[in-house]
């Protein structure tokens, strides 16, 4: 685990909050850290106890503290984050006996950020009501770069109150954080996001498997289609990367899979018509047979060397 981040240059000017963290993978970790470094009073918990013990020797100099459950990390919390796995990681950290809402004080905010499906979003929103608290779905994107740094984009979906007292918070590691619509709306426009990611990383790794073959300079190439109408922000980061057949970092291919099953799932209930989305997710099976599950998503390129 790295146990440094890269610190905004200046932290948004926010009145100090008392904040719990559930969870501390490789995107909690550091967006755990940036709240720490803007001043607020942050209490860490996560299922493996070492993570969150080097997270307080990391930050002791902050006041951090850890907890044994996510109920005691959230004790006294005006807001409690959650990044961690998916739908059932979700509530097994805010629901029960041990969970968060358990330890929450009334009108308390809980702000996810895990990507999950719209629908637990809504059932642990319809929860929190009931019992006088608020749930904000929030999924991230801007992978581990973007959390280091501090430069997320946060999706919203729920209370527009709730959402207002959050939004500054979130600021300390993202530069854009805005409310997209109800609860589930966060993460279904995560979902939009990453079908274009998917439909993106699969035609950059046509063009790239094509001009090889071709035997131009992609590197060069790509520097000067970059400057039209093909630029996007995969290209720029991520195809000299694909040219050089590097793939040992970003957002791994497990992960994108998960998210692509959720938006498959989506797409039944409602109706949209994902072709291509399908199929990209069938040519990321393929890459996880070939051993590449934790390799970036650029990596779909492989299967056409």
């Amino acid at each position: 685990m790295n146990l440094s981040v890269n610190p905004k240059p200046a932290y948004p000017p926010v009145p100090a909050h008392r904040i719990a963290f559930l969870g501390l993978g490789v995107m909690g970790y550091p967006m755990a850290a940036h709240l720490a470094l803007a001043g607020h009073r942050v209490t860490v918990y996560n299922r493996t106890a070492a993570k969150a013990q080097a997270f307080v020797q990391a930050f002791c100099h902050l006041g951090v503290a850890s907890a044994a459950t996510p109920r005691e990390a959230a004790a006294g919390a005006d807001l409690v984050f959650a990044c961690v796995g998916n739908d059932d990681d979700l509530r097994s950290v805010a629901l029960g006996e041990s969970g968060a809402f358990a330890g929450m004080a009334a009108e308390a905010v809980f702000v996810d950020h895990t990507t999950t499906s719209a629908e637990v979003a809504r059932e642990l929103y319809a929860v929190a009501r009931a019992r006088g608290l608020h749930f904000v779905d929030a999924p991230v994107s801007g992978g581990q770069a973007g959390a280091h740094n501090g430069s997320l984009t946060v999706m919203c979906g729920g209370d527009p109150a709730p959402f207002e007292r959050a939004q500054p918070v979130i600021g300390a590691f993202a530069r854009a954080v805005t409310r997209v619509g109800d609860s589930g709306a966060g993460q279904l426009a995560k979902m939009v996001n990453q079908i274009c990611i998917a439909g993106l990383l699969q035609g950059l790794s046509e063009a790239i498997a094509f001009g090889q073959r071709a035997g131009l300079d992609m590197r060069l190439v790509l520097d000067v289609i970059g400057k039209g109408a093909a630029q996007s922000w995969q290209m720029d980061n991520r195809g000299k990367t694909m040219v050089e057949d590097r793939f040992d970092f970003g957002f791994a291919v497990d992960w994108m899979r998960k998210d692509l099953g959720l938006v498959l799932d989506e797409a039944r209930r409602n109706g949209a018509r994902l072709p291509v989305t399908a199929l990209v997710d069938q040519f990321y099976a393929d890459v996880q047979a070939m051993g590449g599950g934790r390799w970036d998503t650029s990596s779909l390129i492989r299967r056409l060397r």
